[in-house]
């Protein structure tokens, strides 16, 4: 059995004070080593918050939520913020790259702060471009890039530093249906047996790519399921 990396024990989240809103009932998942899920459901199903609690983003109203079984709520903001950067990578809907740099740059900017030389932070953003395929357009800027290599190149930014967990929010959202194939098919080969790669979607498609597929309505899972990936269906 892989070791679980990020697990949430009978957590809810609640908003609001005198009109509460229960975007989470009771939840519990475990994400382990090598596992490649999506979490799927229509607007409003809860897939957003348990993105934000996945990523460490957030804190439960009830419930534990531990990465490597380390509970979050327990941390200080500084010792959460170091967890985030070193086990979570994000991947988003829109690129969020810096205009002015070049694709190593972007990479590059994910791993400042770290201690590390300008030539090793240079060694691991070229690795990581190497990884999406991307390491021949290394000195070119986002404008210059179409966006499937955009999203490559945001893909680079969260593996660049190693993480336990890439999280992934609507991350084909913004591509045409053919850099959107190429874009599950990376996120497909960055998937190792020790990191997990989960995609947050409203697209069945997109979650038909992923060897599990959890299923969310009015805040609860439904359904947990494992796929075949040639298939995309049970």
């Amino acid at each position: 059995m892989s070791d679980v990396l990020l697990s949430l024990d009978c957590v809810s989240r609640v908003y609001g004070e005198q009109v509460k809103v229960h975007a989470l009932r009771d939840v519990s998942l475990e994400i382990r080593a090598g596992d490649f899920l999506s979490i799927v459901g229509p607007s409003g199903s809860g897939k957003s918050t348990m993105l934000g609690l996945l990523g460490v983003l957030d804190l439960p109203t009830t419930g534990t939520i531990r990465v490597q079984g380390d509970d979050v709520a327990a941390l200080g903001d500084a010792a959460r913020s170091r967890l985030r950067g070193d086990a979570i990578g994000f991947v988003f809907q829109q690129f969020h790259l810096i205009p002015h740099l070049t694709a190593a740059g972007n990479v590059e900017a994910a791993l400042l702060y770290r201690g590390l030389s300008v030539k090793e932070r240079r060694r691991r953003a070229f690795e990581a471009l190497h990884k999406v395929g991307l390491d021949h357009r290394h000195d070119h800027r986002p404008i210059q890039m179409s966006g499937g290599e955009q999203q490559r190149v945001a893909i680079a930014r969260a593996i660049v530093t190693e993480p336990l967990v890439v999280l992934a929010d609507e991350p084909t959202g913004a591509l045409d249906s053919t850099n959107a194939a190429n874009v599950l098919e990376i996120f497909a080969e960055i998937q190792t047996p020790d990191r997990a790669i989960c995609i947050v979607t409203h697209d069945h498609a997109v979650a038909g790519y992923t060897r599990r597929r959890i299923s969310m309505l009015d805040g609860e899972i439904v359904t947990d399921e494992r796929l075949d990936p040639s298939t995309g269906v049970r």
